[in-house]
């Protein structure tokens, strides 16, 4: 789907909100007046703010349902077993916010010292309230998270953003621009509906410039803890996410089977590494992590050899 109609002429351009194709639009004198085409005077306060944040990492899923906060949750954790490493877990599902939740902190806002979370979910007065937003306030609260929380020394920020690739996405990445995104990791699971909506999240990430630190399939069989036999509960009917990710040049960082604690420790705000080690859930996690943090690495030495140069 495009940003704009095809043959709208742009807030750039000399003829914006005085062509054929502008007449009846609702920011057709926004556009005249020429004040469409000022930049957010937000974005370069959001860079500035964003100088002590070293990687930025958005999640993303072209489908609800496929375990994309679960991740997020689970890569937080993981990154913050490291003691000397600080993570802040950012929440801009704002109709939907179940970070809190996941990660145990409903009338909280932080974790432990090294990992820090901000959610909408912590200002609403009861988790049954639904946030009825139309998409300008969603991007001031998104604005608001990036520009004037206080995210301090800061190794990895982590997004956590709703399914598609609408308002709150392209205001994160329209905000978040200046300040240099590592990448976007996108969540699917195996089965092709899934595999649908993550081609067109890969549209978006290319169309928008931002880059692809990969793919993970989540739900990837589900292996019995007593007979270790593998069942496909979500069977691919079309190769999969490993053909998907050929097909269309993106990593798949790996596969992550089911694990009923996953979902059991979730409603507990709890992370199940540590009750589960051994698990082959938590051993595609540490992976898949790991994997994440090469390409951070990677990412920060060439912007450095870029500033050198």
């Amino acid at each position: 789907m495009e940003e704009v109609p095809h043959d709208c002429p742009g807030a750039d351009s000399a003829q914006a909100g005085r062509g054929a194709s502008c007449q009846g639009c609702p920011n057709q004198r926004l556009c005249a007046s020429g004040a469409g085409a000022t930049p957010d005077p937000a974005i370069e306060e959001i860079k500035e703010k964003m100088k002590t944040v070293k990687h930025k990492i958005l999640v993303l899923s072209g489908k609800g349902g496929v375990g994309k906060s679960t991740f997020s949750a689970h890569l937080a954790h993981g990154l913050a077993e490291d003691e000397n490493t600080q993570i802040a877990l950012l929440d801009i599902d704002i109709c939907g916010p179940s970070i809190p939740k996941i990660m145990g902190l409903e009338g909280e806002q932080y974790v432990e010292d090294n990992l820090g979370v901000m959610s909408v979910g912590f200002l609403l007065s009861s988790p049954d309230d639904a946030v009825i937003w139309r998409g300008p306030k969603k991007n001031g609260m998104i604005k608001q998270f990036l520009r004037d929380v206080d995210w301090g020394e800061v190794d990895y920020l982590i997004v956590d953003t709703p399914p598609g690739t609408s308002d709150e996405h392209l205001s994160v990445v329209q905000y978040l621009a200046a300040a240099h995104i590592d990448g976007a990791v996108i969540i699917t699971t195996p089965q092709e509906v899934s595999l649908q909506d993550v081609r067109k999240e890969i549209n978006f990430c290319r169309k928008v410039k931002l880059p692809i630190i990969g793919v993970v399939e989540n739900m990837s069989g589900f292996i019995c803890p007593k007979c270790k036999k593998e069942s496909q509960i979500f069977p691919p009917t079309t190769g999969g996410a490993e053909l998907m990710c050929q097909d269309l040049e993106v990593p798949l960082l790996g596969r992550v089977p089911l694990d009923p604690l996953i979902g059991k420790n979730c409603d507990k705000g709890q992370s199940f590494f540590i009750d589960t080690p051994d698990s082959p859930a938590t051993l595609a996690y540490r992976s898949i992590i790991q994997r994440i943090q090469e390409f951070c690495n990677l990412h920060q030495s060439k912007e450095e050899n870029l500033i050198s140069s």
